[in-house]
């Protein structure tokens, strides 16, 4: 039930994190003319089946370079909660989480809207997650918990090292510093991720509300179980250095899959006017 309460939280689209402000390169697509017929309006059953396809494949790109830093922070933060871990050592695996997943983010559009929503979530958590103040709310978990968000987020702020606040380390830093499970962290990202392309379709007036709800309950489901499935076990390696557990990069480490997607991206700011900041 405690899982359950707090899907619902995370899964409210009016949580202040940011996401209302990028398309993830849809707007970019949509603008470089994919999916318009060539010489008439494109029909209804066309938008969708447009906006269908962008959702799998950005999905099938997004899964599998961004769940490994969603389950490896996830993994972290949790040691940190049942004290396996010291602070410093989990702000130290996190500030390398956030360095490496810079590195891979391939164009400066998607850092900046990766950094911006990343921040946004761990000031979710300060202001509005953790307990309020007093002897009647206090909780030693809940303390530690708030304790590290609040680090991190000074190393991010600071532009300590190579904390950057990126939004899969800093989602798996929310859930776990929640309690909750890794198995819900990483589906409630990628539906999370679907359902703000959807979002972004229905404000660039792509297609309308109603047919949003109609991919969402019909579409994205099978899209987000495919990638979970092939992508959450698929970790960075950074908890792995240590040879404890058996990782091979070219399996199981994070990958870019979608080379147009990524020029499109890049390309959003090229654009004579838009709406999203990605």
């Amino acid at each position: 039930m405690d899982e359950t309460y707090l899907l619902l939280l995370l899964s409210d689209s009016n949580l202040p994190t940011g996401s209302f402000v990028a398309s993830s390169g849809l707007e970019s697509f949509l603008k470089h003319g994919f999916g318009a017929a060539p010489l008439t309006q494109p029909s209804a059953s066309l938008k969708l089946d447009t906006i269908a396809t962008f959702i799998r494949d950005s999905l099938a790109t997004y899964a599998p370079s961004a769940l490994p830093f969603v389950s490896d922070a996830h993994t972290t933060v949790a040691q940190r909660r049942c004290a396996e871990i010291g602070q410093e050592t989990a702000l130290a695996v996190l500030d390398e989480l956030d360095e490496l997943y810079e590195c891979m983010t391939l164009n400066h559009v998607a850092r900046r809207a990766s950094k911006a929503q990343g921040v946004a979530l761990l000031s979710l958590y300060s202001k509005s997650f953790s307990r309020p103040p007093g002897s009647a709310f206090s909780d030693n978990d809940n303390e530690a918990m708030s304790d590290l968000v609040d680090a991190f987020k000074a190393m991010v702020r600071r532009g300590d090292r190579g904390a950057h606040g990126h939004l899969p380390v800093c989602w798996g830093v929310l859930c776990a510093a929640l309690g909750l499970s890794l198995e819900r962290t990483q589906h409630l990202h990628l539906y999370l991720h679907a359902r703000s392309l959807l979002s972004a379709a229905v404000r660039l007036n792509s297609i309308g509300p109603y047919a949003a709800q109609q991919l969402l309950l019909h579409v994205v489901s099978a899209f987000v179980d495919t990638e979970l499935q092939s992508c959450a076990r698929r970790r960075t390696g950074v908890l792995s250095e240590d040879g404890s557990t058996q990782w091979d990069e070219t399996q199981d480490g994070p990958v870019n899959t979608w080379p147009l997607g990524e020029i499109l991206a890049a390309r959003h700011d090229l654009q004579h006017s838009r709406i999203f900041n990605s």
